[in-house]
């Protein structure tokens, strides 16, 4: 369809009892299902026996009943759902990740994107490392291994290899005995940790999954933060805290993130509602109705209606049951898949002046097309405003932008744009107003708007910058 996609959701929880909590893992997966729609996996330990599932799917695909039986009791359990950005598809690139090492096992789940994996790589490459996967993860395990050799705890190890790697990552990984979370002294990419009624523990990448297995929230995870949780109870470890800025990407907010969840004390839906009202004021319009393209810019829309007095009404229906297996009969075209998964409502859009609101114009494409069957059902205008900058700039941390060419923002004007889309008028949201939706929270990542990027830029970019490997291997052996 077209849109910007994200990593990853990661999912923990640890229990003083033994108990089947991969039921548990299951349904915090589903509230995360939005943040990756590739693969997914669980792993489950019991006393130090790791049981694991992982495959490419939806997660009610890949977790039938009897895969999740087979998954037994434990008393600490982590879960992923993955888009990759960094890597292959396929289910070799499924998390957790499962390392055995001299000083026992280790499971990791990772959201977000490093900047300089292909230089650890060749490091421990070079030293003697086979990797299974092409994805920055099993970086990270590999350094975290490698340092815990070395040291006396996981949390030890952690610490030590948060020193190497550098970029976005939220981390929930498992020892025999111990839960770890943690999250990069940027920010990045949110993470947070709540309390169920019988005492277990649960972090999760967004509150909406903590709501989803009746824990209480908590707190986030401060950047730079690792929390250490065990028999014991669970301690906090801050000592890579303050280093960096906090930069939080803004477009978790705009986005990626559902409506319903709280990040960083914001509450997402709050912060796209102000969206809206901020386009109101700085891009009116004179027309009949407001409508949101589903589902993200459905809470913009209402902001827009509220602030511009135009009434706000449900223009487009989406198909919620198409899902990434759904199958094209034949040769169908991309415009057929928007017909298929977005249908308007002529008698609330047809001979009306229509004002469109949609989260971000990434190629255009699709957006192109969503006017169209608008224009087929009737609209006399179309006003399109966008609850997001321009994207001009690739992305680094966790997003599948990644080549500059592809968006549309980076080769044309607004007003060309607005000319491509066939609409009556464009409007944007400000940049200082994107870094203003959240009050008194300050410090976002909004390098994809302006391209001032918070670390440096990786030597090797694009999803597949593993890959390159195969074919110089290829000329080693010809050679």
């Amino acid at each position: 369809m077209g849109k910007l996609k994200e990593e990853c959701g990661v999912f923990g929880i640890i229990s003083t009892e033994t108990s089947e909590l991969a039921a548990d893992v299951y349904l915090g997966l589903f509230a995360l299902q939005h943040r990756g729609q590739e693969s997914c996996g669980i792993v489950v330990n019991d006393d130090g026996l790791f049981t694991s599932h992982k495959d490419v799917g939806l997660v009610g695909e890949v977790f039938t009943r009897e895969k999740l039986a087979s998954l037994g009791s434990g008393n600490m359990a982590i879960g992923h759902v993955r888009y990759g950005t960094t890597g292959s598809g396929g289910v070799r690139n499924a998390q957790p990740i499962v390392v055995d090492h001299i000083k026992g096992r280790m499971a990791l789940a990772h959201n977000g994107n490093l900047v300089n994996s292909v230089e650890l790589r060749d490091e421990l490459e070079m030293a003697g490392s086979i990797f299974h996967t092409t994805s920055d993860t099993e970086v990270i395990a590999y350094i975290i291994t490698k340092e815990r050799i070395s040291t006396p705890s996981i949390e030890e190890a952690v610490s030590n290899a948060m020193k190497h790697i550098q970029g976005a990552y939220s981390i929930v990984l498992m020892s025999p005995t111990k839960m770890i979370a943690v999250r990069d002294p940027h920010g990045f990419r949110p993470l947070c940790y709540g309390i169920k009624a019988d005492g277990s523990y649960v972090v999760a990448s967004e509150s909406c999954a903590l709501d989803t297995v009746g824990a209480e929230f908590i707190r986030d995870i401060e950047p730079g933060e690792m929390l250490i949780f065990d028999a014991q109870g669970i301690r906090s470890d801050r000592r890579h805290c303050g280093e960096l800025p906090r930069t939080l990407c803004v477009f978790e907010f705009i986005y990626f993130a559902r409506p319903d969840s709280v990040i960083d004390g914001c509450s997402v839906h709050s912060a796209r509602v102000r969206a809206g009202e901020l386009l109101a004021k700085r891009h009116p319009a004179d027309a009949d109705i407001v409508i949101g393209v589903p589902d993200s810019g459905i809470d913009a829309a209402i902001g827009y209606s509220r602030m511009s007095g135009i009434p706000n009404d449900v223009g487009l229906i989406k198909n919620k049951y198409i899902g990434r297996t759904f199958i094209q009969p034949g040769q169908s075209s991309r415009e057929d898949l928007v017909r298929i998964k977005l249908n308007p409502i002529s008698s609330v859009v047809g001979g009306k002046r229509v004002v469109l609101i949609d989260d971000s114009i990434v190629r255009g494409t699709t957006s192109a097309r969503i006017i169209k069957l608008l224009r087929e059902a009737g609209a006399l205008e179309i006003h399109m405003r966008v609850s997001a900058p321009p994207f001009r700039y690739p992305c680094y941390y966790g997003t599948d932008i990644d080549s500059p060419e592809r968006l549309i923002a980076n080769n044309y004007t607004i007003d060309e744009i607005r000319d491509i889309l066939k609409v009556d008028s464009l409007g944007y949201l400000e940049l200082e107003d994107a870094e203003n939706l959240c009050g008194c929270l300050k410090g976002f990542c909004s390098a994809c708007f302006n391209g001032k990027y918070p670390t440096s830029e990786p030597v090797k970019k694009g999803k597949k910058r593993f890959e390159y490997r195969i074919s110089e291997a290829r000329e080693r052996e010809n050679e």
